[in-house]
């Protein structure tokens, strides 16, 4: 999945140190899927950093949200559990982490929202009303919390790389259908190959043939 990041800057490190608290799922670094609003958050951003804004973009490898060693929450919409852990972040006057998660998934409390959210810390609405009265456009946000999560994230460098993560997203699909497998038994078959050690050499230019003569070739070694 391409996911972008929106700022005043390029990213080419990611340094927590920079992170701030009490944002929507904690300290962390976050991302979209919507290149539109990391477009806004990106010009927000330059403007009050009197700078132009930057996207930089993301692979995230949508696996690890079903690897067993990331503590992974995800949220498809709105509802009261959504709140409830926006609201717990949002309180949170520490540095710790209010929460012991790796990566986060669900929507973004915008201004409008945001102001709602106020409202119902301060007691002036019910979760029901909230809830009622919330109106919104699609929104996605994946706040990674850790710096283990951040192994998920890779920048796309070029041709080369992007040709070798396609072949290899097809490869681990088609090897969990042929094989009856889960995602992660199909990556670490792939990635742990002869087959990958030489698609990744850009000397070899294995990187050129189509997915199927790759997986084909996969086949045969795994026979």
């Amino acid at each position: 999945m391409k996911v972008y990041h929106g700022s005043y800057t390029a990213i080419e490190t990611i340094d927590f140190s920079f992170f701030q608290i009490k944002r929507d799922f904690g300290k962390g670094f976050y991302v979209t899927k919507f290149y539109d609003q990391a477009e806004v958050w990106s010009k927000r951003k330059g403007k009050e950093h009197r700078s132009k804004p930057v996207i930089t973009e993301f692979e995230f490898s949508e696996f690890f949200f079903r690897d067993e060693d990331f503590n992974v929450l995800r949220f498809d919409d709105y509802c009261n559990e959504w709140l409830d852990f926006v609201v717990l972040n949002r309180t949170n006057e520490t540095e710790q982490s209010a929460h012991d998660y790796d990566i986060v998934e669900g929507p973004v409390a915008d201004d409008k929202i945001t102001t709602e959210v106020d409202r119902y810390i301060e007691g002036l609405i019910s979760k029901e009303q909230f809830l009622n009265d919330l109106t919104h456009n699609p929104s996605h946000q994946i706040c990674f919390c850790t710096m283990q999560s951040l192994q998920a994230l890779s920048q796309p460098k070029g041709k080369i790389d992007i040709a070798v993560y396609d072949i290899g997203d097809k490869v681990v699909q088609s090897l969990m259908m042929d094989y009856n497998i889960n995602e992660m038994e199909a990556a670490d078959r792939y990635y742990t190959s002869n087959i990958y050690t030489q698609i990744a050499d850009e000397n070899t230019e294995f990187y050129k043939k189509t997915w199927q003569e790759i997986y084909e070739m996969l086949k045969q070694e795994l026979k």
